[in-house]
Parts: C-alpha cells; structure tokens; sequence
C-alpha cells in the first residue's frame, strides 16, 4: 500500500530530486506531493540560527498540519569571504525571499574584488524527516567549490549558476569549469548537498514506508 509523504516546498525540482533518488535506491509505494497539494497552513518563519533548526521546524509545521509525514529542507551557500555568510539567509539575501537572480547579483557584486581561495563555498542542506508517531530524523549535506566572476547555465535554481563545484569538468577541453546550472540533473544528484543529504535520509525513509 502507497503512504503519502509530503514535502514542505513549492519548488517542483525538490520534489522531482527526492523522486529520482527514491527510484535509484529502490524505495517503492512512497507517493510524494508538495505544499501545493495539500491545504494551505500556518507556517513558521525560518528565524533558526542553523540550517537544522528551519528544516526542523518546517518539517514539524508539516507533519503537525496535515497529519502525514513530512521531509522538509533547509539549504543556503555559505561563502569564505563573507565569513560563511550569506548562510541561513541565502534565500533573503538581496532581501526579497526567493528572488534568485537579485541574490545572485548581490553576492557577485559583493565578492567584485576578492579572488583566489576567498571565492572558495559551500553549498549546505539539511533535511528533516518527522512522522506522525513524532521520530524525527536531520542529516546534513555539503558541497563545496567555489564562486564564479558570473552566471552561467539554465538548470538548476538558487545560487546554482554561480556556484562551480569541486567535481566540476569543463564544458568543453580547455573551456571553463562548469557551474551547477550547468549540470545534469543525475550529475547533480550525485555529489549536490541536497543529494547527500537525502541518500543520508533513505534509511529512516525505507523503516517509514515499511512500517
């Protein structure tokens, strides 16, 4: 028999991540379905000094409001030269939530003059599992690389175009590294901080869907 498992987002790619990765680890009768399918409920500001914290607390909101369990991240890009900043804000940073391509000018605008290792990121995820009977599960993910002098790609979402991973090949022998929006998405899957994070999650996943 299928269970429900709702994942606390809007963002259609997030729920297509988790999907693929349950397929790949072979993780059946899971159906998935994200805040859009579900009536709309109360919830709580991301005001966690920690990516655990928010995701945590979204989780909680979810599993609480609609009864089923819920997986709920919390993702950002922390930056040397800002001091690991802009962190739990990455999604605020230009000061409107969500609004990538004005955080992106930002953060390039802000790192202008800074080259070399100072450039060097981290791409962060924690995702939370809370079911109905209260076991609650965080793991965490980390990606690093380093930031570009400018966007590159269409895939993707957030910080990706300007992020190039540690892993990253050129686009073409001798051309530049590829950014993450420049990834395919099985690519991305395999070394991204959300990927990492959700493989870590598939334990507690399995023991759920097979309770």
């Amino acid at each position: 028999m299928s269970k429900t498992l709702l994942v606390a987002s809007r963002n259609q790619k997030k729920l297509a991540e988790l999907r693929r990765i349950l397929d790949v680890a072979g993780i059946a009768g899971i159906t998935l379905v994200g805040l859009g399918d579900v009536e709309p409920y109360t919830e709580s500001p991301e005001t966690g000094e920690t990516f655990e914290q928010n995701a945590l607390a979204k989780a909680r909101d979810g599993a609480q409001a609609t009864g089923l369990a819920c997986v709920a991240d919390d993702s950002g890009l922390e930056v040397a030269a800002l001091h690991g900043m802009p962190g739990v804000l990455s999604a605020r940073w230009s000061g409107e939530h969500g609004d990538d391509d004005a955080n992106n000018r930002l953060l390039l605008g802000q790192l202008r003059d800074v080259t070399g290792e100072r450039r060097s990121g981290a791409f962060v995820s924690a995702c939370a599992l809370v079911v109905p009977d209260g076991v609650e599960t965080v793991v965490r993910g980390t990606w690093k690389g380093r930031i570009a002098t400018q966007a590159y790609g269409e895939g993707g979402f957030g910080y990706d175009p300007i992020f190039i991973p540690n892993e990253a090949l050129p686009v073409e022998e001798g051309g530049t590294p590829r950014t993450a929006a420049q990834m395919t998405a099985d690519e991305k899957d395999a070394v991204s901080h959300r990927g990492q994070a959700l493989r870590k999650l598939v334990p507690a996943l399995a023991h759920w869907a097979s309770s």
